[in-house]
C-alpha cells in the first residue's frame, strides 16, 4: 500500500493523505483580508487531491506581516474573509490549516514582485518592526525595535487570539512559524538573539519565547485541533541554531501539546551557504522525527511522487509538504496517484482526465 495516500489521523482530525500544501505567501491581501485571489489558489489545491492545505502565513499583529500585502488573523473582522475559504477546501475533501506568524525584524518589506526592495518606509504604507534585538535583518531592512517584556507578552496573547479566530473560520489545523528568520526563530538564534534578560542567552531562554506560544494557542484551540510548529532545524552558519537545538526544541513542544513539527531550514540570515538539492531539508526531518520521537512533516525540493514515497517509506517523516512543485501543478496528487498506481478519485468534474 502507498504510504503517501495512506490517511494521517492526529487527534481528532483524519487526513485522507499524506500530502500538504506548505504555506506560500502570496502577498495579494489587503488590509490582512484574504480575497478571491487565495479562494481559487488554495481551493484549486484541494480539487487537485491535497490531503491538508495550509494557508500562507497569517499575520497575528498587524506590524507582523511581511509586506503591507500580506494575510491576516490579527483582527475578528478576518474570520469571515477566510471562512469561504476554509468552507472550499473542506467542501472538496481537503482538511483546512492555517499557518500563524509574526515577521519580527523581516517585516515591513516590499513584496518580491514589487520594483522596489528593502523596507517599506511609513509614508508608502511601512512600519517599524519589532524584534529580540535592535538589529536589522539587512542593511536595507528596517532597523527593529527591541521588544520589552510587555511586547513579549502581547506577542504571545496575539498569537493565542489568532488561534481561537481559526478555530471560529473553520480551520481544523493551525501551524504556528517559527522557522525561516521571523520572530520565533529570531528569539531560538543566538545570531539573531542578544538579549540578556530570561529571553535570551541560554538555550533554555532563547526558546522560551516558542514554547509560551505553543502553550498558548494549544489551549486556546482546545483538545481536538491539531498544531503544528514550523521550525528551521538549522541556520546553516556555524554558531548558529543547530539540528541538536532543534531536537530539544521538538521535545519541549510536543510536550505542550505540539502534535508534528514542520521541518524546515534557514532564513535567519542573508548570507547562509545552504546545498540546496532534492530533498536536502529531509535528513533534518528524520533526526528530529527519531531523536525527539515526534510526528515530523518534510519539505525542500520534493517534487516526485516516488521520492515522496521514499521519504515516508523510509520513516524520514510522516508528512510532506510540496511548496514550488504545486505552484507548478496544482493536481499533484491526482498525478502522483497515477504515477504510484494507486486509484483516486478526481472531482467528478475532472474525472475525465485521470
Amino acid at each position: 500500500m502507498s504510504q503517501l495516500f495512506s490517511p494521517l489521523t492526529l487527534r481528532t482530525v483524519t487526513l485522507p493523505n499524506r500530502i500538504a500544501v506548505s504555506p506560500m505567501c502570496q502577498y495579494s491581501a489587503k488590509e490582512g483580508h484574504p480575497n478571491e485571489w487565495h479562494l481559487v489558489h488554495l481551493g484549486s489545491r484541494a480539487i487537485g487531491g491535497a490531503g491538508l492545505v495550509l494557508t500562507e502565513a497569517a499575520a497575528v499583529q498587524a506590524i507582523g506581516r511581511i509586506s503591507p500585502d500580506d494575510a491576516g488573523l490579527w483582527d475578528d473582522a478576518h474570520i469571515a474573509s477566510w471562512r469561504p475559504i476554509v468552507d472550499f477546501i473542506h467542501a472538496h475533501g481537503a482538511v483546512a490549516g492555517v499557518q500563524l506568524a509574526h515577521a519580527g525584524r523581516k517585516a515591513s518589506v516590499y513584496a518580491p514582485f514589487a520594483p522596489q526592495r528593502g523596507g517599506v518606509a511609513d509614508a508608502d504604507g511601512g512600519w517599524t518592526p519589532v524584534a529580540p534585538s535592535a538589529e536589522p535583518f539587512h542593511e536595507n531592512y528596517r532597523v527593529p525595535t527591541e521588544l520589552d517584556a510587555a511586547g513579549i507578552a502581547q506577542v504571545v496573547a496575539d498569537f493565542a487570539a489568532a488561534a481561537r479566530r481559526a478555530v471560529e473560520a473553520g480551520f481544523k489545523v493551525v501551524e504556528v512559524h517559527a522557522a525561516h528568520g521571523y520572530l520565533l526563530h529570531e528569539f531560538l538564534s543566538p545570531l539573531s538573539n542578544h538579549r540578556t534578560d530570561a529571553y535570551g542567552g541560554s538555550l533554555e531562554n532563547r526558546t522560551r519565547l516558542a514554547r509560551e506560544v505553543t502553550a498558548a494557542v494549544r489551549e486556546a484551540v482546545g483538545e481536538e485541533v491539531p498544531v503544528f510548529v514550523r521550525i528551521s532545524a538549522t541556520d546553516w552558519v556555524e554558531g548558529g541554531w543547530t539540528a541538536e537545538d532543534s531536537v530539544v526544541l521538538a521535545r519541549d513542544l510536543a510536550a505542550l501539546g505540539a502534535d508534528l513539527i514542520d521541518v524546515s531550514t534557514g532564513g535567519n540570515v542573508p548570507a547562509a551557504d545552504i546545498p540546496i538539492g532534492p530533498g536536502y531539508q529531509v535528513p533534518y526531518a528524520e533526526t528530529v522525527r527519531r531523536k525527539a520521537d515526534v510526528p515530523t512533516g518534510a519539505v525542500g525540493m520534493i517534487t516526485d511522487a516516488r521520492q515522496a514515497e521514499q521519504v515516508l517509506a523510509d520513516g524520514s517523516a510522516d508528512l510532506v509538504l510540496l511548496a514550488r512543485e504545486f505552484l507548478r501543478d496544482p493536481y499533484w496528487p491526482l498525478h502522483a496517484a497515477q504515477q504510484l498506481g494507486v486509484q483516486v478519485n478526481p472531482p467528478r468534474q475532472y474525472a475525465r482526465a485521470f
